[in-house]
């Protein structure tokens, strides 16, 4: 009988909820619905919030109203998870409120929210590049920002995201070895692998992948040498050699360090019997 009656409560309260926010809706005053809005907000009820204010914006721009209905419609969005169009709202606020109250928190939702749309590696990664360059956009105006330690986190997480999707690309070269599509293609792929591997170094010098971009260049040039016509095996095994060394240096104990070593004795006995 209890949960019957609360049932029944929970269903008038309800549709009293629904009936308000359509009467809300059709009231032509605007200082009502924008009040209402700011309210809805405050509650969580953003997709409500995010309808009045979408409303109300291009009616309120250029009042005393329109700076904060924007932001708060950013932030509506941003609640319900729409992070594309917070984002999108975000910019808009400091692009016409360069010097507004909200400025700084607009900059920086506006990263976080392209960032929270940052897809998985193997994707294009056309946001991420976005979100990066807004955090560090947000970086360069608030040196001083308490965020901006999240910030530079986030903008380090990011490139370890694209310096990932380079070595799946150096890996997928790598495992095709002499062959594209089931036809052969002697050394092409493994020179890719290594243009690959080389230029994410030189971009990401410091990224976690920094140890397995060093052996890939080791395996691929080895597999190039190996297969390479007599004339160029002297050099490219010389070039194996190198570095093996570089790596040894840079990763004394590194997880690689067996193969690569066992790499290396091959490589020094065909240079013994090809010299």
């Amino acid at each position: 009988m209890k949960l019957r009656l609360i049932y029944f409560l929970l269903v008038i309260f309800s549709l009293s909820a629904c009936s308000e926010y359509t009467k809300v809706l059709k009231n032509p005053d605007i200082e009502y619905r924008y009040n209402f809005a700011k309210k809805y907000f405050e509650q969580g009820k953003f997709s409500r919030s995010a309808t009045i204010l979408g409303d109300l914006y291009p009616m309120l721009r250029g009042t005393a109203y329109g700076e904060e209905a924007l932001y708060l419609l950013a932030r509506s969005y941003y609640g319900m998870k729409d992070y594309t169009s917070a984002s999108q709202y975000f910019t808009t606020y400091y692009k016409t409120y360069p010097k507004g109250q909200y400025t700084e928190l607009a900059r920086f939702y506006s990263a976080y929210g392209l960032y929270m749309e940052s897809p998985e590696p193997r994707l294009d990664q056309t946001r991420t590049y976005k979100a990066m360059e807004q955090f560090q956009e947000f970086i360069e105006y608030y040196p001083q920002s308490e965020r901006k330690d999240e910030a530079q986190a986030i903008l380090f997480e990011l490139q370890e995201k694209l310096a990932y999707k380079e070595l799946l690309a150096v890996r997928l070269y790598y495992n095709l070895g002499n062959y594209v599509l089931g036809a052969p293609f002697p050394g092409g792929n493994y020179t890719s692998a290594v243009i690959t591997a080389q230029n994410a170094l030189r971009t990401y010098p410091f990224s976690f992948h920094k140890e397995d971009f060093m052996f890939y260049i080791i395996r691929s040039k080895y597999a190039m040498a190996d297969q390479s016509i007599d004339e160029k095996k002297e050099l490219r095994f010389r070039d194996v050699i190198d570095d093996y060394y570089a790596y040894k240096n840079e990763f004394p104990d590194g997880k690689y360090l067996r193969q690569v070593q066992r790499i290396f004795e091959s490589a020094q006995k065909q240079l013994k019997e090809n010299i």
